[in-house]
């Protein structure tokens, strides 16, 4: 393996990983770290910040890479980072996923977009973008999403030793789960091989993006509302939680409903829409019109619940939320 290809004024080589909880960013970054440190023979260290612990939740993990002549007193979050692992195209709804990249940065998203569409959605001026649909080939293999990003991690990364990778897999499940480390192994080496690059030219050599805090508020002294107000209600009514989806929605047939409301009394989120109509019999009922996927975060409780094939687990496919998605006719007005 050759040196580290490019570093900063601190010497260090930096990743940032930006995920969701359950989708294994903070794990694949420490494995990334150890494959580093122990085949490559760099120093380095992985930590990770979140909010709440829970699935659905933004998570970001950060390693640094430096030789061995560079000591790491550094365990600041990366701000400036070579390389932006995106495990879920969505959070770039929400979150600031390339804030801080520089002209020489690369951005790695999981997605079945080309790289020149998801310039466009990530708002970026040039660069060099990489596209991995890691979670189609998680799925397939049977395995997990950071599986298939650390193979596309280390086709970036050729100071990394693949190897080092597959040995650390073979360690890590070898005790508990030896039967998943075939798996794992063939989603890492397909990761690794279909992962696709394309460089987009920039007009100057500033950097692409400004480095954004997103947890902290842009509200002051000078601009707070008097008296404190919460201008942000806590609610879910304006929020939009597709970006806690990790690949599976559920799916919805209308003729294969019998209205028994078991996935409503599951779901955590109110992403199903009814309408009070009269039955056969001219008898008053709720019969349920679909579900707004503005709401839905992929539990796929609703699917366990129902009793018939009306509800189905589904890959999450581009523009399948939007063309199917049936919204909620809140009117707030009337409840005042």
């Amino acid at each position: 393996m050759g040196g580290l290809p490019l570093v900063n004024k601190l010497g260090f080589y930096e990743i940032r990983l930006e995920a969701i909880g359950g989708m294994g960013a903070n794990l694949a970054g420490k494995m990334l770290a150890e494959a580093g440190v122990n085949g490559s023979g760099l120093n380095g260290v992985s930590f990770s910040s979140y909010g709440s612990e829970k699935k659905g939740s933004p998570v970001k993990a950060h390693i640094r890479f430096c030789e061995l002549t560079t000591q790491i007193r550094d365990t600041s979050s990366v701000e400036h980072p070579h390389m932006v692992g995106i495990f879920h195209e969505a959070l770039a709804k929400t979150v600031h996923v390339t804030s801080g990249i520089g002209p020489d940065s690369i951005v790695l998203v999981n997605s079945t977009k080309a790289p020149s569409q998801l310039m466009a959605l990530l708002d970026m001026q040039g660069g060099k973008i990489a596209a991995i649909d890691a979670t189609g080939i998680a799925l397939k293999e049977k395995n997990r999403v950071n599986m298939a990003m650390l193979g596309a991690l280390f086709k970036i990364c050729p100071f990394l030793d693949p190897q080092a990778m597959k040995d650390i897999v073979t360690k890590s499940l070898g005790a508990k789960y030896p039967q998943a480390i075939e798996s794992a192994h063939r989603t890492f080496d397909r990761g690794y091989e279909e992962v696709v690059f394309e460089q987009f030219a920039l007009e100057d050599n500033g950097p692409l993006l400004d480095f954004k805090h997103s947890n902290i508020s842009s509200l002051g002294y000078e601009n707070q509302p008097i008296g404190g107000m919460i201008t942000n209600p806590g609610g879910n009514y304006l929020k939009d939680l597709s970006i806690s989806r990790s690949g599976m929605i559920p799916s919805y047939d209308p003729e294969s409903c019998i209205n028994c409301a078991g996935c409503d009394n599951v779901c955590p989120d109110m992403c199903f829409v009814w309408e009070e109509r009269t039955d056969r019999k001219g008898r008053s009922q709720m019969f349920l019109q679909g579900i707004d996927y503005q709401y839905c975060k992929g539990c796929l409780k609703c699917v366990q619940a129902c009793p018939t094939s009306a509800l189905s687990s589904i890959k999450e496919k581009e523009g399948y939320a939007d063309k199917h998605s049936v919204k909620h006719r809140f009117d707030l007005a009337a409840q005042f």
